[in-house]
């Protein structure tokens, strides 16, 4: 059913097709963390003026490259037959986005994470601006070509309606724009959150290039990006707690020296 099909507005227009959009939509805001997260990043390497921009970049052209998969979602449903075997496994074009993909996340965040280990904080700070602003188009393009893939084969298992999967991406992307500043602004203020947020894109690098070698389907009961989005959400509740922790301590040590100061 195409978009402007009356048919699948009025599937839409049901109790049954509104909660479909709303899960679809929090799933799609789910999926899209990842790309929040590589956006923020990339984006934080680029002088403070450029950094909104880019991420409203970065998005919109997310919400781009959904809306044209979902507009040629027959021709997604033939990136799964083989194109060629290496021995028994047959590699289909979703399996070389998918590795190629996870492979360029994998690769560039551990060269980040080794940039972060061997420079220290100013050190990071006065490299920032180094990067150009079309280089960081450019990477931020490279995956969400392939963050959008990975998120319309979902709304696709999840949706044959082509209304509720374009509605809940927009409904998605438009909530991503609106909080990318504030999940950039904290990821870029502690470097400990950065660091996790670098592990975290390890994690889902590494989990597409198993996607591309069919580890899901040859282990069904095995649901890698549950276990990475499980324990993301465990470490960030840790390292909030010992955020708090050490701006409640330091309140306290400036209220014990300032009451110090004010005895005679």
């Amino acid at each position: 059913m195409g978009f402007f099909d009356p048919v699948a507005w009025q599937g839409f227009l049901t109790p049954e097709g509104i909660v479909t959009l709303l899960s679809l939509s929090l799933l799609e805001i789910v999926l899209g963390i990842d790309n929040i997260i590589f956006i923020s990043i990339v984006a934080g390497k680029l002088p403070k003026h450029a950094q909104k921009r880019a991420r409203m970049i970065g998005l919109s052209l997310a919400l781009l490259f959904r809306i044209m998969l979902l507009s040629v979602i027959s021709w997604i449903a033939s990136l799964k037959d083989p194109l060629f075997y290496i021995g028994s496994f047959g590699a289909s074009g979703r399996d070389i986005i998918l590795f190629a993909g996870g492979l360029f996340l994998t690769v560039k965040t551990i060269m980040e994470i080794v940039e972060k280990i061997n420079h220290d904080d100013a050190g990071t700070d006065s490299s920032v601006s180094a990067m150009s602003f079309s280089k960081a188009i450019v990477q931020i393009v490279l995956l969400d070509i392939v963050f959008s893939f990975d998120s319309i084969l979902t709304a696709v298992a999840i949706s044959d309606n082509l209304v509720i999967m374009i509605l809940a991406v927009v409904i998605a992307i438009i909530i991503m724009i609106a909080f990318a500043g504030v999940v950039s602004d904290f990821i870029n203020k502690y470097q400990t959150i950065k660091m996790l947020a670098l592990v975290f894109l390890v994690a889902i690098g590494l989990v597409l290039i198993l996607e591309s070698l069919h580890f899901e389907q040859n282990f069904p009961e095995i649901h890698l990006k549950n276990y990475v989005y499980v324990a993301m959400a465990f470490s960030l509740i840790v390292e909030t707690l010992n955020l708090l922790r050490t701006r409640a301590a330091t309140r306290r040590t400036r209220k014990a020296n300032a009451e110090a100061n004010l005895k005679p």
